[in-house]
């Protein structure tokens, strides 16, 4: 299948606070935020035409703004009608909703006090990456060879653009090895999350996850636990180390893109999709959609 690429689509892109056409959304060459990765973004999904906790994913782009030391100079019931009206202008359904904010091109060095905030919100329609008789399967994953940093080496709370540098090259590796993304440590050598998505395991009925000090702790992450307690699973957050991955039954990944995809192996270790796997990704696919 031919791959459309993206700047050359049919649509409307919401550039400034102004619905314009997709083709015309550009900025220049000397781009502050292309070569200093002073971008932060969003990842979200609509279903049925309804963005998913819109209102969080808009505090948590606030909140990653600020920490990159620059504010969104628009609000965020602005950012959120903005959001809305993308979405339906794209045709509504279900749909990947891609918010981002930049430093612009005023001044070209390290430090860019004066350079003015871009922010774009574009949509695309994007259905479940599997479907459930495909997803019980289970994915594979290798293992990083990078990991995640220290909170104290990166602003590691923030969905920051250049915190993914090596993520994509973590999955560009598992890619070419044939797996479907990679598992990646923290600095201390312990679980932390894959390179776009966060990690469970199962064990004695009880889901096991890394703390997340040192990575996103991601909106699905958040809305996951909670519908497993509502499920009336044990949620453990601890500490986890790569070789106890041979103690746990069932692994799966949660995001806004991956949703929840159960795993069958992560580099050495296998595990057997079942019924923990299959209840939370019911579950999450019912909630979605109320």
């Amino acid at each position: 299948m031919a791959i459309i690429p993206f700047d050359d689509r049919d649509g409307v892109i919401w550039f400034n606070g102004k619905i314009i056409p997709w083709r015309d959304a550009k900025v220049h060459v000397l781009t502050h935020g292309l070569h200093y990765g002073s971008s932060v973004f969003e990842g979200e999904r609509a279903y049925n035409g309804k963005i998913f906790k819109s209102k969080e994913h808009t505090e948590r782009f606030r909140k990653s703004a600020n920490i990159m030391d620059f504010d969104l100079p628009f609000t965020d019931e602005e950012i959120n009608k903005a959001k809305d009206e993308v979405v339906a202008r794209m045709g509504g359904g279900d749909q990947y909703v891609r918010p981002v904010a930049f430093r612009g091109s005023e001044m070209m060095a390290v430090s860019a006090q004066n350079n003015k905030i871009h922010v774009a919100i574009a949509t695309w329609a994007w259905p479940s990456m599997f479907d459930p008789e495909t997803k019980m399967k289970g994915i594979r994953l290798d293992i990083a060879d990078y990991a995640r940093p220290d909170p104290k080496c990166a602003p590691v709370h923030a969905k920051a653009a250049g915190l993914y540098m090596i993520c994509t090259i973590s999955k560009h590796k598992a890619e070419k090895k044939g797996y479907a993304d990679a598992m990646m440590l923290d600095w201390q050598g312990r679980v932390a999350e894959c390179t776009g998505a966060n990690i469970f395991f199962t064990r004695d009925g009880a889901l096991h996850t890394p703390i997340a000090d040192c990575f996103l702790n991601g909106l699905t992450r958040q809305t996951v636990i909670a519908l497993a307690k509502q499920q009336g699973l044990e949620v453990i957050e601890r500490r986890i180390m790569p070789e106890e991955l041979k103690t746990f039954n069932e692994c799966f990944i949660v995001g806004s893109a991956a949703e929840v995809t159960p795993v069958a192996e992560i580099g050495p270790y296998t595990f057997k999709p079942g019924n923990i796997s299959r209840t939370m990704m019911d579950a999450y696919t019912n909630y979605v959609r109320l």
